[in-house]
């Protein structure tokens, strides 16, 4: 009975993760002025009065699936890391931005509306 309530609430969990992970958040907070969109351990979250495009959300979604391959903290690590020697080493912002390998994959394949589906885990390391 124990054994068969974990399972129960591990799967509950499992299904709430992958929902959220689909969700498209509208407000006025989050991301700042700067950003359009930010993707936040899977969850979309987008600017009052932005609206998406179907490549801006496919690129989201490769981040998601950046993510869940690296157990989401470790993306985060990974990502924050990679920018500052990145940052580092060509003393902007933006170019370091633009150079981290996650960032990379997604721009490259953004417009491929169906890449996820044939996209190879980690993909990001040979980009």
């Amino acid at each position: 009975m124990i054994v068969q309530d974990f399972l129960n609430s591990s799967f509950f969990i499992l299904h709430l993760i992958l929902y959220l992970c689909n969700m498209i958040i509208h407000n006025r907070y989050i991301p700042t002025k700067k950003f359009y969109a930010i993707n936040l351990f899977g969850v979309i979250f987008v600017r009052h009065g932005v609206h998406l495009h179907a490549k801006e959300i496919n690129h989201e979604r490769i981040h998601t699936a950046q993510m869940c391959e690296m157990l989401f903290v470790f993306f985060y690590l990974w990502y924050v890391t990679e920018w500052l020697v990145l940052l580092f080493k060509y003393k902007d912002r933006f170019v370091a931005y633009k150079n981290i390998r996650f960032e990379q994959e997604a721009y490259r394949h953004g417009d491929e509306l169906h890449y996820l589906r044939h996209r190879k885990r980690y993909a990001w390391l040979r980009e």
